[in-house]
């Protein structure tokens, strides 16, 4: 890869050393590729010290380290960190969790210590250029500056008694030498993928890296292909799915290029619905199509009626179920254009799916990601760890659906006595708390379970700057005013603090003790 991008552009630079192995190097007692053995560390630290002499001979004025795995979005980086006039500087990378190229505390014994001011800066609560004892992976070195001359990877400084590691040894240098140390967040630089453990291999670390691409193209900035290498070929399918089917508003093209680009990363085919736009619904046509309001139903929070993107959007889940039982598809995925993917989603989807069958579980709806009303009520699935007996939940984002389930949520004739989709599938499965709802519904024998840990969220929630619903922000189901209706007062589109996420990803709500190391 980096030889076909040389080839492509290596005359734009005014010089190009490379000196590439041709074969793997293998150390004494390692666990595999990415175990980083005490040989592995004297490697890369001799690598990086023969770059920096490197430098420092040919009469460089900067040095700037990146590692493999740092991708740079920001094509002004250099310029801004040059800017800056520091010694040493690294742009703040942002990660699928809390995990960064840099540390706010060390310990006198060269470990990480954690401080309060660590996820402040992570998170952009606070924006500037601050000290810090260390940064690492991608950082930039200004070799004219007072002390710079005295940092070195390798051999380690004669006082240095901490771990054997590079990113500590450049530390201590810098310590040593009395050269300071920042780290720069007022922009977004690009990312980095989060180390894999010492017992995982090369493929674990693919997974991770589609992760961040799929976080990228939700969060931005995205990451952009060299035109100048050439990627390897994807292998699309429906992974054991008959299909897989994508809801999506046609004027809503940049949800749709997402979702689309998303599966593509994970190598999952989808099929495109086009949405029923509520832009285009009025009284009228609604009950031409024999839609009428269940009676009495009123958002559980704000009191409501319901509004002309809730009947748009169950017109369309109710489309893919015809074309389910119409097609004979005896099993399907079903995703809004508004998914969020957790770590791996693709290989934990079909492990799930391979453990369920082996099982012989026999289900009509697999919540994929939903928001869990009553969490501590739920039953897990004997012989199934990655699976709980469905409760009463909210949101339609990812499910999986079998022919059996189509037929019957047909068969209670649900246009006829609508509420929100997300509201009628607990009543099917008999777990919604109205009564008065489910007396219009019968029977309510739908088998419904759910991921657990959930595989799916939403890309934003209520209150997020860059949310949008189309079903929350609409007009009454019956009013041809124009009249919109706001998410205000109603809480099913905000973050819940109880969200049954992984933990792998950087918007959980509860991040895990070490995730920043």
């Amino acid at each position: 890869m980096l030889q076909e991008w040389l080839a492509a552009v290596g005359d734009d630079y005014a010089a190009v050393v490379w000196r590439p192995e041709g074969e793997p190097r293998f150390y004494p007692d390692e666990e595999g590729p990415k175990h980083w053995t005490k040989e592995r560390h004297q490697f890369l630290m001799e690598l990086k010290q023969e770059a920096l002499t490197f430098a420092r001979d040919w009469g460089a004025d900067y040095i700037l380290f990146a590692d493999t795995d740092n991708i740079l979005t920001n094509n002004q980086t250099l310029r801004l960190l040059m800017g800056q006039e520091l010694p040493v500087v690294a742009p703040m990378l942002d990660s699928q969790t809390y995990y960064s190229n840099f540390w706010c505390g060390i310990t006198p014994q060269g470990y990480y210590r954690r401080t309060a001011e660590y996820f402040p800066t992570k998170n952009r609560q606070r924006r500037g250029c601050f000290r810090v004892p260390m940064v690492h992976s991608t950082f930039l070195v200004s070799l004219r500056a007072e002390g710079a001359d005295q940092l070195a990877f390798y051999p380690p400084h004669p006082n240095y008694t901490w771990p054997f590691d590079d990113i500590i040894v450049f530390a201590y240098a810098c310590q040593a030498a009395g050269v300071s140390v920042h780290v720069c967040n007022e922009h977004r630089y690009g990312y980095m993928n989060v180390p894999v453990k010492s017992h995982q291999g090369l493929e674990d670390e693919r997974v991770n890296f589609i992760h961040l691409i799929l976080e990228a193209l939700v969060d931005g900035p995205r990451m952009q292909a060299s035109a100048h290498v050439t990627r390897p070929s994807k292998r699309p399918s429906k992974i054991g799915f008959d299909e897989v089917f994508v809801i999506s508003l046609a004027r809503r093209p940049d949800r749709r290029e997402r979702m689309l680009t998303s599966l593509w990363e994970m190598e999952i085919s989808g099929q495109v619905v086009d949405a029923v736009d509520a832009g285009m619904l009025n009284s009228s046509a609604i009950r031409n199509l024999g839609v009428d309001l269940l009676p009495g139903y009123q958002d559980p929070y704000s009191g409501r009626t319901l509004t002309k993107g809730e009947v748009g959007c169950f017109l369309s889940h109710h489309s893919i179920w015809e074309e389910v039982v119409a097609r004979g598809l005896a099993r399907v995925l079903v995703f809004e254009d508004d998914v969020r993917f957790e770590s791996n989603f693709r290989g934990r989807l079909e492990r799930l799916m391979e453990d369920v069958e082996a099982e012989k579980l026999s289900w009509d709806l697999i919540y994929l990601g939903r928001k869990q009303v009553n969490p501590e009520k739920e039953v897990a699935v004997e012989g199934l760890p990655g699976l709980v007996v469905a409760g009463y939940s909210y949101w339609t984002l990812a499910y999986a659906l079998s022919l059996a389930g189509a037929r019957k949520l047909l068969a209670s004739q649900p246009l006829r006595r609508m509420l929100p989709v997300d509201e009628f599938l607990p009543i099917m499965f008999d777990q919604h708390p109205n009564e008065q709802y489910k007396a219009h519904f019968w029977p309510r024998d739908l088998v419904a379970f759910s991921a657990q840990p959930l595989l799916a969220a939403p890309t934003h929630y209520a209150g997020d700057a860059e949310w949008l619903s189309d079903t929350e922000t609409s007009s009454p189901w019956d009013d041809d005013s124009g009249r919109l209706i706001s998410w205000s007062g109603s809480q099913k589109t905000l973050r819940s603090p109880r969200l049954d996420l992984t933990g792998s990803s950087g918007h959980s709500l509860q991040p895990q003790p070490r995730d920043e190391l």
